[in-house]
């Protein structure tokens, strides 16, 4: 056999790969993930009975914007460092603005607040759960986004673990705050972050070994 007949034979019926189809995957695994967090919130914690009327509190709404907008930098990031050659860029700023802005609401509101406010600001009523809660409801969104970050065949797998696993986070937090009664930006600063920080933590540790391929 020739090399031009050996060439034909190979194309024929060969279809053109939509670039779309791992991001669609992609999409399809972390939503599902999400869902999957979200009925555990609602049969393991309840969402909080105040909500609705809370609707009229600025910080909800603000701690809402806070980790919605981490979860959708860390899900662009996740793209990002998935494909090969690919940089974070900007990515890297929408990142750490919303934190640092957290931390300014924060250092604000301990300033203008006495000694024994400082403390309730900081602790709440749920600081020795809040961050375990957030990781534990990241988990099934992080199994989803490490499942669909293999269809993408990452280079930077520690990098790739950790993005995954900050999304995850955010994304975790994001479902916990249907729950949390906490909206004090000290609190949100500290233990949400920490929440959010330990599934991209451990991303980072996992993510050679299970992102190889």
């Amino acid at each position: 056999m020739r090399t031009d007949e050996l060439v034909t034979l190979l194309a024929t019926g060969a279809d053109a790969v939509d670039p779309r189809a791992p991001v669609r995957r992609a999409a399809l695994a972390v939503g599902t993930g999400v869902l999957v967090a979200a009925i555990v919130m609602a049969a393991w914690l309840g969402v909080r009975r105040s909500l609705v009327q809370d609707l009229a509190v600025p910080m909800l709404w603000v701690k809402f914007a806070f980790v919605a907008w981490l979860a959708a930098a860390g899900w662009l990031a996740t793209l990002r460092v998935a494909r090969p050659g690919e940089r974070l860029a900007r990515i890297r700023g929408a990142l750490v603005v919303p934190v640092l802005t957290m931390w300014v609401l924060a250092a604000i509101a301990l300033a203008g607040a006495d000694a024994p406010r400082r403390a309730e600001l900081l602790f709440g009523q749920t600081w020795t759960g809040c961050p375990f809660n957030i990781a534990a409801l990241s988990l099934p969104i992080f199994a989803a986004a490490l499942w669909a970050m293999k269809g993408f065949a990452p280079t930077r797998l520690r990098w790739a673990g950790a993005a995954a696993g900050l999304f995850a986070g955010a994304a975790g937090a994001l479902v916990y705050a249907f729950h949390c009664p906490e909206l004090a930006a000290p609190f949100l600063g500290v233990w949400y972050v920490l929440g959010m920080l330990a599934p991209a933590a451990a991303g980072a540790l996992i993510g050679p070994r299970v992102l190889r391929w």
